[in-house]
């Protein structure tokens, strides 16, 4: 068994990746793979608490996820890559684990109350939204993990793993270690429209997205409102492209770019070209990956049955230490 420290981490299969996720989380965790035993999980069942109504997508996203992830470079040689339903562990441990955490706990947590006024068109009063955070503790508790990679506005839903972690020690004794977030930069890379990147608001450029489209996308996105004209002096601090660039582009470009654009030097297609010129390079192996593995769905689902199976080796010790400690 690796001696390494576990890492584990994971998003809803919700829908396709874009290149938010890509400089904010997945480029994070390809450079941890080498250092650290980690485990990646498409969590389907955390997809549940809030699209319980609207499951007839989940299987289609569940494999697109997969294709992304291991475009972009996450090897399952390295990388324990699985589907959180197939490791029925996590269900056993969320069910323990919500014996004892205070329900107070849970009503407290800042996202509860604030998606449930914010997503629309959904009824998010039910217990598995409720107590998603203890799956999700169940989650990196099953591997005992280490290190769990989040942004800095995630970091109070980690310390809220370690509070269940430390109260299941003290009444049953000594098994789990309290996870510690790996702190990671993530920006808030805005879409096509000026407002945060989101599947929801129709302005994102995906990973699966083809060369055109992507050119297509970043060439009708919106700039600095006030430059009107080609020679009106624009303002790269408020300029949505111009955060894309602090994303992808050079320093020279970046230097280039803040300099041309406030004394009208270029307009804004000569400065979506210059993205183009960066983003192209970084998007195109990725391109070529994710093709090459969607050619062979059938070896991207035994790729993810064989990570289930190491999970589910790791998180099955985990549970006999858990029920030994319970006298279950």
């Amino acid at each position: 068994m690796s001696t390494q420290e576990r890492v584990l981490s994971g998003f809803r299969p919700s829908g396709p990746l874009h290149i938010g996720h890509l400089v904010g989380a997945l480029q994070n965790w390809v450079s941890l793979q080498d250092q650290y035993r980690c485990f990646y999980a498409i969590c389907d069942w955390h997809a549940l608490t809030s699209e319980y109504a609207h499951t007839e997508p989940l299987r289609h996203y569940v494999l697109q996820m997969a294709l992304d992830w291991m475009a972009v470079g996450l090897d399952p040689e390295r990388s324990t890559l699985f589907v959180q339903s197939s490791v029925k562990e996590h269900a056993e441990l969320h069910l323990l684990l919500s014996m004892i955490v205070p329900l107070g706990w849970l009503e407290r947590v800042p996202t509860y109350k604030e998606q449930q006024l914010q997503v629309k068109g959904r009824d998010l009063t039910n217990y598995g939204f409720l107590g998603y955070p203890v799956l999700q503790t169940a989650d990196i508790l099953a591997y005992k993990a280490r290190w769990v990679p989040v942004g800095e506005d995630q970091i109070s839903h980690l310390e809220l793993s370690r509070e269940i972690a430390r109260r299941f020690n003290s009444i049953y004794g000594e098994v789990f270690p309290e996870p510690q977030p790996k702190i990671t930069r993530v920006p808030r890379l805005p879409g096509t429209d000026g407002r945060k990147m989101s599947k929801s608001y129709n302005n994102a450029v995906y990973l699966s997205d083809p060369e055109g489209e992507v050119r297509k996308k970043i060439l009708t996105m919106v700039t600095d409102p006030a430059r009107i004209r080609r020679s009106d002096p624009g303002n790269p601090d408020v300029c949505p492209v111009y955060t894309l660039h602090k994303a992808f582009s050079s320093q020279s470009t970046l230097d280039t770019v803040n300099l041309e654009c406030r004394r009208a030097g270029i307009g804004c297609i000569d400065c979506k070209n210059f993205l183009l010129d960066h983003l192209d390079p970084v998007l195109a192996p990725l391109r070529e990956r994710r093709e090459a593995f969607a050619r062979s769905p059938d070896r991207v689902k035994q790729i993810l049955e064989a990570g289930a199976d190491r999970a589910r080796e790791v998180a099955s010790a985990t549970l006999a230490e858990v029920r030994n400690a319970i006298r279950i």
